[in-house]
């Protein structure tokens, strides 16, 4: 079922403030393990705030 634009928008906004809070707490950590693993989280919500933006896009024309 295709989300509607709405529930898009709210998808979003949840990942855009995920990558917000998650670039915070990367700045508090030290450590490359820690660097490392806030990278990943932050390029995974990258990669799914792309493909929501991409999927609004296809919904809007």
């Amino acid at each position: 079922m295709a989300a509607t634009l709405a529930e898009l928008d709210e998808r979003i906004a949840a990942v855009r403030e995920n990558i917000r809070e998650l670039t915070e707490q990367a700045a508090a950590y030290s450590g490359a393990e820690d660097d490392a693993r806030a990278a990943e989280r932050i390029a995974e919500q990258e990669e799914l705030l792309a493909a929501l933006l991409k999927e609004r896009q296809m919904l809007t024309g």
